[in-house]
């Protein structure tokens, strides 16, 4: 058929993501809902204390915060000439090329395919307490994740504002008690007195501080997904800086807070032990100590919808990937259509609802433990392949600017990518020399080297397909990176003289 007759046009209409729906604040609380605040402070700042024994983890936020800013001084800078929903497959591609991109899109597909069913494996422990609070029972985990799995799907079906509008209800609640408990921890401070023992780089620059760095960037993992709803923003130019540097300062904050008010409250010397004991649930019994039970059981709920909220933004941020590949048809062009009604990409979400299914059920007719082997492993293994792709990035976003030569300041266009693209090469190479503690393994077990294995030999199969579709499909591969530009592509003239978007087509 064609691709300039009739039959083609409104189905151009169905390649679009809606536009002009986020704002600044919706945008940040999408990012912060795949940081999951309450889920961080519950479970990756206890596990850090219990686990590297370091007690400067509020320092290793900071630290980690500064280098994910100066990687977000290149980050926007080329977000404000590419919007596009594939994020960090588009701007590898533009700067790396095009088989490079195609790499770092199965990277990025299976890193927050892994983030998200991850989240599946621990929504019914959360639920557990309260469920049991209230009702004097709790059923199987899997059904509670069955639930959260169906409200996760609807909603990755509807208007991408009203997803906002769930995500803000539920974070803005659970901020205001993460701080109603670090304000209870910094009035009842151990022996009387408020420590400030573990804002002191003394304490974070001991054996154990790689470990303490790579658990303190899983609680950011999510703040670069502000780029990827670039194309639904009411301002991408402005949306995007803004929300992206909001976001990690807001995080930062938080979680140095909250890190440092548990020393306050445990005392600098028993953090490490409280944490050893009580794991996920250090944090409730502090407040039940100095709140009362029902802020423990306020809290307790809150958790719950902490993972539920990060399960819907993961799914958005997931299902977007995937559209912008089926738009690009790097994946099936199915994958690339969206909602007429609603502007969703509903194939991709769609796909995405089918795995998270596939895998709860996977898990619970073999009994497999989904804490450890689902939530832990899988959340561990994507935070790990979300961190290389933010190195990766670093160094396109250098490449974009050198090979467009377009006018940039040499801070934003080389420096700062460039520092940033050092330090996390060095966070890389601690972590993958921790990764048997990151997992809970032995150092033998053969999962810690197996797991982050699966990123680089998914780039390259990706690089390979980048390549074969060069030579067997150059239609597709001109597309590759092009994210809104590739859907209008679609309808124009093969024959007769180029156009400027045909040329645009060719970059």
């Amino acid at each position: 058929m064609s691709p300039t007759s009739t039959l083609e046009r409104p189905s151009n209409v169905s390649d679009a993501l809606a536009r002009g729906r986020l704002g600044v604040p919706s945008v940040i609380f999408f990012v912060l809902s795949a940081a999951a605040p309450f889920t961080v402070v519950a479970g990756v700042v206890t596990t850090g204390y219990a686990v590297t024994g370091v007690t400067g983890i509020p320092l290793a936020f900071l630290a980690v915060a500064a280098v994910l800013v100066l990687f977000s001084v290149g980050y926007v800078a080329m977000a404000r000439r590419v919007a596009n929903a594939g994020a960090f497959y588009a701007y590898i591609s533009r700067g790396l090329g095009r088989p490079a991109g195609v790499g770092a899109a199965w990277v990025a597909l299976i890193a927050y395919n892994a983030l998200q069913v991850g989240l599946y494996g621990t929504i019914g422990i959360a639920a557990e307490p309260v469920l049991d609070r209230l009702f004097g029972g709790h059923p199987q985990w899997w059904v509670v994740a069955l639930v959260a799995w169906g409200l996760v799907a609807v909603l990755g079906l509807l208007r991408v504002d009203i997803n906002g509008l769930v995500l803000a209800v539920l974070l803005v609640t659970e901020i205001a008690v993460i701080v109603g408990y670090d304000l209870a921890q910094l009035t009842h401070p151990a022996g009387g007195e408020v420590s400030v023992a573990a804002l002191s780089p003394e304490n974070l620059f001991v054996p154990g501080v790689g470990a303490a760095l790579v658990l303190a960037i899983t609680g950011f993992v999510g703040f670069e997904s502000s780029v990827v709803f670039s194309e639904e923003s009411k301002d991408p130019r402005r949306t995007v800086p803004m929300a992206t540097y909001l976001s990690v300062a807001i995080i930062a904050a938080l979680y140095a807070l909250s890190s440092w008010t548990m020393t306050v409250a445990t005392g600098p010397d028993r953090i490490a032990e409280r944490a050893g004991q009580d794991s996920v649930l250090l944090i409730f019994n502090l407040a039940g100590e100095h709140l009362g039970d029902t802020a423990v059981l306020i809290g307790q709920a809150l958790f719950v919808t902490s993972v539920l909220a990060a399960m819907i933004s993961f799914h958005n941020t997931t299902a977007r990937y995937a559209f912008a590949l089926g738009r690009e048809r790097v994946l099936p062009a199915a994958f690339g259509q969206t909602s007429p009604r609603t502007g969703s990409p509903r194939v991709a979400s769609l796909a995405q609802s089918v795995l998270g299914l596939v895998v709860i059920v996977l898990y619970a007719v073999n009994g497999w433990d989904p804490v450890l082997k689902l939530f832990y492993w899988a959340g561990t293994g994507g935070g790990f392949g979300v961190l290389l792709l933010i190195a990766a990035t670093s160094v396109a976003v250098i490449s974009f600017f050198a090979r467009q030569g377009m006018r940039e300041t040499l801070w934003r266009r080389a420096i700062a990518p460039g520092l940033a693209a050092v330090a996390l090469a060095v966070i890389i190479v601690v972590a993958l020399d921790n990764f048997a503690t990151l997992l809970g393994v032995a150092p033998d077990s053969p999962l810690r080297w197996a797991i982050p294995a699966v990123y680089p030999v998914a780039a390259l199969l990706g690089v390979l397909l980048g390549l074969v579709l060069r030579r067997s499909r150059p239609d597709v591969y001109a597309r590759i990176g092009l994210g809104a530009e590739s859907a209008a592509a679609a309808v124009l003239p093969e024959p007769g003289p180029p156009t400027p978007a045909g040329a645009g087509v060719r970059r």
